[in-house]
């Protein structure tokens, strides 16, 4: 019995996979994207075959590969603390990588230093930013809060906040990327 949901869900792949990959490519940003989203249809199939046998088999893995498209889109991007810090893989000038300076597990004067240096700065770099964008940051980030959360204590629409953020996050990379040329050329 086991065999046979194998054997049917190997056929789904083989019959569906290229054509479901391409479906969902045109629907997405990039292929990371699409191979992730096809990765989750393959997993929901393998879930439901085990508890009950699916009748149109083509119709539902498209239907499911839609929605997952749709969850992608409705979910927020957030800009993480960890964007600011590392470096995202990106050719991008602005972009500076602190993991090295940060997260040396050597407690030396200068490591602590450094360490200490950037948290002014980086506290510096929030004072310089509008009230609104250093408030959003300082709560999800610092204070761990999400968007819907703050949302709900202030009344701004969540985008609008994911905007702030955005922008307080450029601001910083900004910011602290000299402090970042000025270390590493010491």
């Amino acid at each position: 019995m086991p065999n046979d949901k194998t054997t049917s869900t190997l056929q789904a792949i083989k019959s569906y996979g290229k054509g479901l990959l391409s479906f969902i490519r045109r629907r997405v940003k990039n292929d990371a994207d699409a191979e992730d989203i096809l990765q989750d249809v393959w997993y929901q199939l393998s879930a439901v075959v085990n508890t009950a046998p699916i009748e149109q088999t083509g119709a539902w893995l498209y239907r499911v590969a839609r929605n997952k498209i749709t969850d992608k889109y409705r979910k927020h991007t957030e800009w993480l603390l960890d964007d600011l810090l590392f470096d995202n893989g990106d050719d991008d000038d602005d972009t500076v990588d602190f993991s090295g300076l940060l997260l040396n597990e050597t407690a030396t004067p200068e490591t602590e230093f450094i360490r200490n240096l950037f948290w002014e700065e980086l506290f510096a770099a929030l004072n310089e930013l509008p009230i609104e964008q250093k408030q959003v940051f300082v709560w999800q980030e610092l204070e761990g809060r999400s968007f819907d959360d703050i949302a709900q204590q202030t009344g701004v629409n969540v985008q609008t906040l994911v905007s702030r953020k955005r922008y307080a996050i450029l601001h910083l990379r900004k910011r602290l990327k000299q402090l970042y040329n000025d270390i590493n050329n010491y």
